[in-house]
């Protein structure tokens, strides 16, 4: 029997995000510095005569084993550009959250991709797949190389890989999914006046420096999507509240919100607490990188 092959889905944490403005097809323009955590879901692939998914772990009920899954529909994306495919069965371990602004549908969708492609020995930078992961999702082409850069346009447009120096985080859930379309029609304005961020924005080899200008920015979405969901402020006043705590925001359209400490320990200690006093939140220290 092969044996499975196996791709890690890292969990997508915006550090900002800036709604630039709507466009005429309704999808709004952004700018966001985007970084990975060093968890997420794990998908497996087992090749066969039949494409098919199961799915298991904390959030499979809520993610689901059917066409709308978006490990199947980024498959199905890649056959309908490569019609003779080798196909098989996907198994995903959801470990992240649902609806939670993470980009865990995508980052399931863009292993699926890179499954496929090393199963059919498919060069990543063949434009099949970049084409497969814009037909599937906003969030997939920056999930597909899980690298720190810069995402424009509705999430087509990257910049290079960003050097970035680690990033002790706490990444919380209130267990509460806040739908993505909901929180842009709850915005205020169509533009935001926010200063661009330049490509080589992150490149700071002083992670002071990165952290003092990563508090000038703001996610624009953090205040429609709390508006939504009140309990953002919660959880963003509980990570505030900790010793070591440099910065706390909402990531992507929430409800999860992460907080950048000044160490591994307090990152790790704060973590510990927080799910002892929040047992319902979903609750992960890591690393963004």
């Amino acid at each position: 029997m092969p044996v499975p092959l196996v791709e890690n889905a890292l969990a997508k944490v915006n550090l900002t995000l800036r709604v630039i403005g709507r466009r005429v097809d309704g999808y709004h323009d952004i700018e966001s510095l985007v970084v990975f955590a060093d968890f997420g879901d794990r998908l497996t692939f087992s090749p066969g005569d039949e494409l098919k998914l199961s799915a298991r772990g904390p959030g499979a009920a809520q993610a689901g084993e059917g066409d709308d899954n978006l490990v199947l529909k980024a498959a199905r994306a890649l056959i309908a550009r490569r019609p003779k495919l080798a196909v098989g069965a996907f198994d995903l371990d959801k470990r992240l959250p649902v609806a939670a602004g993470l980009g865990g549908g995508s980052a399931d969708a863009a292993a699926a991709l890179r499954l496929l492609a090393r199963v059919n020995k498919i060069a990543s930078g063949d434009p099949d797949l970049r084409a497969a992961a814009e037909a599937t999702g906003a969030d997939v082409p920056v999930c597909f190389d899980p690298r720190a850069r810069i995402m424009r346009g509705i999430g087509e447009l990257l910049s290079a890989p960003i050097a970035l120096p680690p990033l002790p985080a706490v990444l919380a859930n209130p267990g509460v999914a806040v739908a993505t379309k909901a929180v842009f029609a709850g915005l205020k304005v169509s533009s935001s006046p926010g200063a661009p961020l330049d490509d080589d924005f992150a490149e700071r080899s002083d992670r002071g420096q990165l952290v003092r200008e990563l508090a000038a920015r703001t996610n624009d979405l953090e205040k429609p999507a709390m508006a939504l969901a009140p309990v953002i402020g919660e959880v963003l006043a509980a990570l505030r509240s900790f010793a070591g705590c440099e910065l706390a925001r909402m990531s992507g359209s929430g409800a999860t919100c992460f907080a950048i400490f000044d160490s591994p320990a307090a990152a790790g200690a704060a973590a510990k607490t927080l799910a002892a006093t929040y047992p319902k939140w979903w609750v992960q220290p890591t690393i963004l990188r």
